[in-house]
């Protein structure tokens, strides 16, 4: 019997065919596509509604409830449309998910936010407890736990404004809504950022060795891992308080202090 291969989940969301986002994904997704069964959501070419809307919360339309109740309800019962339900089975199928989007006002487009509104779901990507404890299983733990995630940002401004002492505030904070709030929260662990700066103004040879630069990456993923992890809700780092310990790196306020490497 042959072995298996890995599964990944390629989701990404620019809206132009002739950009140098969409090089980098036609050449990134065969890459990986050599080693993984690969299945994509392009969020644009499918025309992917992004919003959050009454038909997402079940039958009957308009019932009063809490949306997050609601969505779980939905689930439950089997009634996510069809667009919903067809990115759930591709993200529950995946050992890697990949996320790739531009850098537009410091965060993902809408169009990806919308698919986390409508994909992410009480009970399909949180919701559970622990049967021992009775604390929600989250950060590092939940129904998505075991999956590893790479997110690809391209950026207009160059490592020195997005950096750690950047005009623009320093990149992996500004992505931590995305690393941690949405993929660790459901137990995703994100390996470190694949980026891309100055991405408006790269030339050719610039492009191609950053497209080769992203095949090298992909061709290793599957021996990857973070280099500064973050901490799990369940190892007692937050242990009787939704706050890190005192005694953890006191005195420190920047989200680096939820990476086990401080």
């Amino acid at each position: 019997m042959s072995e298996r291969r890995p599964t990944a989940h390629w989701i990404y969301a620019h809206p132009q065919p002739t950009s140098f986002n969409a090089r980098l994904f036609r050449q990134g997704a065969e890459a990986l596509s050599r080693s993984h069964d690969l299945e994509i959501t392009d969020l644009h070419a499918q025309g992917f509604d992004p919003v959050l809307a009454a038909a997402d919360f079940g039958q009957p339309l308009g019932r009063p409830g809490n949306i997050v109740d609601l969505l779980g309800e939905t689930h439950a019962d089997g009634q996510v449309p069809a667009d919903v339900a067809e990115e759930q089975r591709k993200l529950a199928s995946a050992d890697l998910v990949v996320l790739q989007f531009p850098l537009w006002w410091y965060g993902p487009p809408a169009i990806l936010k919308g698919w986390f509104d409508r994909v992410l779901t009480n009970g399909f990507a949180y919701g559970t407890v622990d049967p021992d404890t009775g604390l929600p299983l989250r950060y590092g733990d939940g129904p998505l736990a075991g999956r590893r995630a790479l997110v690809i940002v391209t950026a207009g401004e160059d490592d020195r404004s997005v950096g750690s002492r950047g005009v623009s505030g320093d990149l992996d904070s500004l992505l931590f809504p995305v690393t941690h709030g949405t993929l660790w929260y459901t137990g995703i662990e994100p390996l470190d950022l694949h980026v891309v700066h100055d991405a408006d103004g790269l030339d050719a040879t610039t492009v191609d060795r950053e497209s080769d630069r992203l095949v090298e990456r992909l061709a290793g993923i599957e021996r990857e891992s973070p280099s500064r992890p973050f901490r799990r809700l369940r190892d007692g780092d937050y242990r009787g308080t939704r706050a890190l310990r005192t005694d953890l790196l006191p005195g420190r306020t920047d989200l680096g202090i939820h990476r086990v490497a401080g």
